[in-house]
């Protein structure tokens, strides 16, 4: 059996993410769609994971979730499969079929909690521990998860909101890309809180042309906007571009990293990125469902396990950069 002392210390490594080494090969098959498999159950056997998230399949910010995941099946021993879909009714119908596999645990993202209720709960009925990740955190307990790990999102947009007050800007245009996600709304309604005048604008992040088009034509209508929040990595890039075009004096901040933002704190056209540091959030469930099936240990006391949020501005982006490079930022 995989040795506590190990994976006491793993778990300390994952947590402080200084030892991390980065993704390589998935020891288990991995999957950014479709349904799990209804062959090998992991009962009697290595424990076994799947990992079902909102994620779309290549997307930046979900790669990096499922390096960690992945990572640290490989360094514990634990079978990990990873699925994904953003049609909340799809992603309910992967965990039905991951519980109709008998997997031994179960990593959930929950965008939109109500549609994922009865699948969450089915699976807490079947004895399988449930941790939930990223979004839902006020659902986490109620659907009857062992733990959430992710980024308070109401706090982590009163830290964006402060931090582009303290920069001397006075009107915020927050960017909502996903219709129906909690989180995002979250996110510019803790924004309003620290920063005061905020308005909301909705796009498609499936149509980036459009989208930028939107923040264009946003900031066109009303030049006393001097800043934008994105949402989203992608979007940010987006929004930069739809400032320059509309001769705005907008300066665009984000959540989430990618090798653009890392290159656009570079050279200033992006003041900062909220970073929830989503590799933990990948790695970390993984961690405490070996800690669980072994040892009975859970975590975090009803409360979630934040990953963030941390910030990256031009202080520090070199040290970051290199670990977003390899795909753990």
């Amino acid at each position: 059996m995989f040795s506590f002392k190990k994976l006491a210390v793993l778990a300390a490594a994952a947590l402080a993410l200084t030892a991390c080494s980065g993704p390589s090969a998935d020891n288990s098959k991995s999957s950014s769609g479709g349904s799990p498999s209804a062959a090998a159950p992991s009962s009697g056997g290595p424990l076994k994971v799947a990992v079902v998230t909102h994620g779309s399949a290549g997307d930046a910010f979900w790669n990096v979730v499922k390096n960690g995941a992945q990572q640290a099946g490989k360094d514990l021993g634990v079978g990990v499969d990873y699925y994904s879909d953003g049609d909340p009714a799809n992603q309910a119908k992967l965990i039905d079929n991951a519980v109709a596999q008998k997997v031994g645990g179960l990593v959930v993202s929950m965008a939109n909690p109500q549609a994922l209720q009865t699948s969450i709960q089915n699976a807490v009925k079947a004895g399988i521990p449930v941790i939930t990740i990223n979004s839902g955190e006020d659902y986490s307990t109620q659907f009857g998860a062992i733990a959430h790990v992710g980024q308070s999102e109401g706090l982590a947009g009163q830290g964006a909101g402060q931090r582009l007050k303290a920069a001397g800007k006075t009107k915020l245009l927050c960017v909502i890309h996903e219709a129906g996600n909690i989180g995002q709304n979250q996110r510019c309604d803790g924004a309003k809180q620290t920063f005061g005048n905020v308005t909301t604008l909705q796009v498609d992040i499936s149509n980036p042309t459009d989208a930028q088009s939107r923040i264009r034509g946003a900031l066109q209508s009303d030049p006393s906007i001097d800043a934008v929040l994105a949402l989203n990595s992608q979007v940010a890039a987006r929004a930069v571009s739809a400032a320059k075009e509309a001769s705005s004096k907008a300066q665009v901040a984000t959540f989430d990293l990618n090798a653009d933002v890392v290159a656009a704190i570079k050279d200033g056209s992006i003041l900062f990125a909220v970073d929830q540091q989503q590799y933990e959030q990948g790695y970390l469930p993984i961690v405490f469902l070996k800690l669980y099936k072994e040892n009975g240990n859970t975590i975090g006391g009803g409360h979630p396990v934040q990953t963030g949020p941390g910030f990256v501005d031009k202080t520090n982006i070199d040290t970051v950069a290199p670990y977003a490079q390899r795909g753990t930022r």
